[in-house]
């Protein structure tokens, strides 16, 4: 076993709904399909719905505590040995406290898909980064 403190991570003990609740107060469903492009939170949303495809679904369910964490808690980006773990296994530095939400609009989140759409076309064109 190890004994690695987790009680700094703002996950430890945080349920998925209760989570949900929280970003969805805060941003609202459009905000979040914007950013993280997961459907569940596109066609016709709900905290239930939404709550039961995360559970099953662990990739979106990683994606959703990921933006939690940098975006909600607005903490600083994980190391790349911590980003090989999932966000519940994180492990946030004593120091490290969570800060105010991140401003997010749509604009923002129109630019950051097109950057997406970029490198995935890039990459699919044979350019190795």
């Amino acid at each position: 076993m190890n004994d690695i403190n987790f009680k700094n991570n703002p996950l430890h003990g945080l349920s998925l709904l209760k989570l949900l609740n929280e970003i969805v107060d805060h941003y609202g469903f459009e905000i979040l399909y914007a950013y993280l492009n997961i459907n569940c939170f596109k066609n016709n949303p709900s905290i239930e719905s939404s709550v039961k495809f995360l559970k099953k679904t662990d990739w979106a369910r990683e994606k959703v505590e990921g933006f939690y964490l940098y975006q909600y808690k607005n903490l600083p980006k994980a190391s790349a040995q911590e980003f090989e773990h999932a966000p519940r296994d994180r492990v946030i530095p004593d120091d490290e406290k969570p800060g105010e939400p991140a401003e997010l609009d749509l604009a923002d989140a129109a630019r950051l898909q097109e950057k997406r759409d970029r490198k995935t076309a890039s990459f699919g064109s044979g350019r190795r980064y």
